[in-house]
């Protein structure tokens, strides 16, 4: 056992040392967005106000005339905005297009799509949550 602890204590210990030093800071220099971290966050726990969260939340309503639009969408999307597309202005083509498109930004950032209504499709980020299905209220063509 006194090999297998002096083995442990050589690896170990020195980076443990390491760690301290590397990650140890001065008081004096404490920077702003540290102290007003320290405000919002008492008790040193990694806490999110969801106020903010709550007023950045948005949806946006589009109707796209044409594919090239479809980079806009997901350009909103990325940006963690949700987004109406009402494709029934569109020829059926470039609207399978169009929602091709949607389809891989949605699975690329992990948000949603859904079909609300005919040729209306709700995209959503990974910051909203979307409940509920009206998908038995829409008549196929």
């Amino acid at each position: 056992m006194g090999i297998k602890s002096k083995f442990k204590n050589f690896f170990f210990d020195d980076e443990e040392e390491e760690y301290l030093e590397e990650y140890m800071e001065d008081p004096k220099e404490e920077t702003e967005t540290a102290r007003s971290s320290k405000k919002l966050t008492p008790n040193k726990h990694n806490v999110v106000s969801l106020q903010s969260i709550q007023k950045s939340s948005k949806m946006v309503l589009l109707e796209p005339k044409m594919y090239a639009e479809a980079q806009d969408i997901a350009d909103h999307l990325k940006s963690h905005r949700a987004v109406v597309v009402n494709l029934q202005r569109i020829s059926k083509d470039q609207a399978k297009r169009i929602v091709d498109f949607l389809s891989g930004t949605v699975y690329a950032i992990g948000g949603d799509i859904q079909r609300v209504g005919t040729d209306i499709f709700l995209c959503t980020p990974d910051n909203i949550e979307v409940s509920g299905n009206i998908t038995d209220f829409i008549q196929e063509d």
